[in-house]
């Protein structure tokens, strides 16, 4: 048995067939939507000849903006009815698609009759006709409209993004003054020790030094002590502005209690830090603080220690620093004391 007999016969492609050609149907729908659709988008429509120059068609836009009736149009030229200036660049154009045999979109930015205009232009040449007469048809497009809207556009995303600049500023500002202390503007302990431990790895990972400064307000005397507590709070203010103004960005300082405040000094050896807070400390003491007319003055004790020379960890730092502090105070303060170095013997 011939099985080939059982095979399904192969399919045939498709056979190609022309696309019809237009029905007088088609045109005048054609015509009838094409007119309609430029009108919606306030477009402007011109059809030359391409020989000649002269209008052959233009709607009713293209009509009043060359300022004439549509009928009055016909059969002229642009020099018949645009200014010299004009002339030239829209006839540059019109030959630059004449050489490029396709479809040339160009823009033109021009003033005319005390009227800015810019318009993109689509032009496109026929095929020659029976006669051999080419067409050549023109789309105008004003773009001032979509412009001014696209301005309007990026203005408001400015704007919005100006907002949310201003947003994560503001929320910043609040997230920063949950850190800080209201009356001096510096860190909150909490804050502040998690700085300090964060120093305390970074410097252990990198082997590098940092130093701790404990800062004590000299016990009040004279018109301050009489003064009482506007006076002190006023003191608090001022040497949280010097506390301030005399650390980096990447130091810390922070008010620890009523009388007691602290400061980390990123990335400085007990030298340094000697160096810098002695500086603070005179300047602390020739400060002016005024309070209603009257001129007060305060000294601050303070004690400096440094990781890892003077300590080996965070509690011990602490300790070193704080003993250093009560010694300054024993001395009867406006000092500033180093905590001691520790030698560790070799075994």
């Amino acid at each position: 048995m011939d099985l080939s007999s059982l095979r399904p016969p192969d399919p045939q492609p498709p056979a190609l067939t022309a696309p019809a050609p237009a029905t007088p149907a088609l045109e005048a729908a054609f015509a009838l939507v094409l007119p309609a659709l430029l009108e919606r988008q306030g477009a402007l429509l011109a059809v030359k000849d391409l020989a000649s120059g002269a209008y052959l068609h233009v709607n009713d836009a293209m009509a009043q903006w060359l300022g004439a009736e549509p009928a009055q149009v016909l059969g002229r030229t642009d020099a018949d009815l645009l200014e010299p200036a004009l002339v030239t660049p829209l006839r540059a154009a019109e030959q630059t698609a004449v050489a490029q045999g396709q479809p040339l979109t160009s823009e033109h930015r021009f003033e005319r009759q005390g009227n800015k205009f810019d318009y993109r232009v689509l032009r496109l040449v026929t095929p020659p006709d029976a006669e051999g007469r080419r067409l050549l048809c023109s789309i105008w497009t004003d773009q001032a409209a979509q412009k001014a809207k696209d301005a309007q556009l990026r203005a408001a995303l400015e704007q919005l993004e100006k907002m949310q600049r201003g947003a994560e500023a503001l929320r910043r500002e609040l997230q920063d003054q949950t850190l800080r202390d209201t009356r001096t503007g510096l860190y909150t302990r909490a804050h502040f020790d998690d700085q300090l431990r964060r120093e305390v790895d970074l410097s252990t990972r990198e082997h590098r030094e940092f130093a701790l400064v404990a800062v004590a307000i000299d016990p009040p005397s004279g018109r301050v002590a009489e003064l009482g507590a506007p006076a002190q709070a006023r003191i608090f203010e001022t040497l949280g502005r010097l506390l301030r103004g005399n650390t980096r960005a990447m130091d810390a300082s922070c008010r620890v209690d009523e009388t007691r405040f602290a400061v980390l000094l990123s990335g400085v050896g007990l030298a340094t830090a000697h160096a810098r807070v002695e500086s603070l400390r005179r300047e602390c003491a020739t400060q002016i603080v005024v309070l209603d007319g009257e001129e007060l003055r305060f000294s601050v004790s303070m004690g400096v220690a440094s990781y890892p020379h003077t300590a080996h960890t965070q509690d011990e730092l602490r300790e070193a620093c704080d003993a250093a502090l009560a010694e300054a105070q024993r001395r009867g303060g406006n000092v500033v004391t180093l905590a001691g170095i520790k030698f560790e013997r070799a075994g």
